[in-house]
């Protein structure tokens, strides 16, 4: 695979799980990384995982879900990067708040639909004019396994589901530009996300799957570094899955 020198990068929700071990693995590469995050000490995060990968990251605080906050980071973006340049886009940024329709709000709809739906069309229109510009582009955005459906998770299945149709249709017309465009239904990874599920409800999902485990962060920030590479210029269109086996 490639070197990744010279490329600029952006992560949402890069101040944990995922997005922090993408940034690390595109930092390492070359990438000049820039993370996007709601969470108040993303700068600080940022230092931390620069000192860690040994590359240069930068964090900005964003809302992913709001679309004036993502145009106001394009020009933020600008100011850091010093030109209107992006190469890779990680739409990273999601949420959880299950529950069954019935016990479900508005609120607890929208906000899911919002992070993990609406961010990827935020973040992405505010910067593909560039990529266009540079007749160049990765953009790699995370679905789920979740994506066909499961119980409790209307509101985020239905979003995973948009952004496997997100992906889809964006892939077809940025196509000419050689811009790739492509996302990740991870499985059950071992991030915060998971951590309020009770030990002995964990070891009985656990066991359901063939690798009998959870997927590491690293590995989902593998595949996406392979999928942001210049040699995968002829992958476009792809839901790549990565769950050591098990469906729901």
């Amino acid at each position: 695979m490639d070197s990744k020198k010279d490329m600029i990068a952006l992560v949402t929700g890069g101040a944990g799980g995922i997005g922090s071990e993408t940034a690390m693995t595109l930092a390492r590469e070359g990438a000049r990384v820039i993370i996007a995050d709601l969470y108040e000490k993303v700068e600080e995060t940022a230092e931390i995982l620069s000192r860690k990968s040994g590359g240069k990251i930068t964090g900005l605080r964003v809302d992913v879900s709001d679309f004036d906050s993502c145009t106001k980071l394009r020009g933020e973006v600008e100011k850091v990067v010093g030109e209107r340049r992006m190469d890779i886009i990680v739409n990273n940024a999601g949420i959880t708040r299950d529950a069954l329709l019935t016990k479900m709000d508005f609120a607890t709809w929208d906000k899911v639909i919002r992070v993990d739906l609406y961010s990827a069309f935020n973040v992405t229109k505010n910067f593909v004019e560039w990529m266009i510009e540079r007749k160049f582009g990765r953009i790699v955005s995370l679905s789920s396994i979740s994506w066909k459906g499961n119980v409790g998770q209307v509101n985020y299945s239905s979003a995973k589901a948009g952004i496997v149709g997100f992906t889809g249709s964006l892939s077809r017309e940025l196509a000419r530009y050689g811009i790739t465009v492509n996302a990740i239904a991870p499985g059950l990874i071992d991030t915060d996300i998971l951590k309020s599920i009770p030990d002995k409800i964990m070891q009985g999902i656990i066991e359901k799957i063939p690798m009998r485990r959870l997927g590491k962060p690293e590995e989902v920030a593998s595949l996406i570094s392979f999928l942001t590479s210049r040699d995968t210029s002829y992958i476009t269109g792809e839901v790549v899955s990565i769950n050591g086996g098990f469906n729901f």
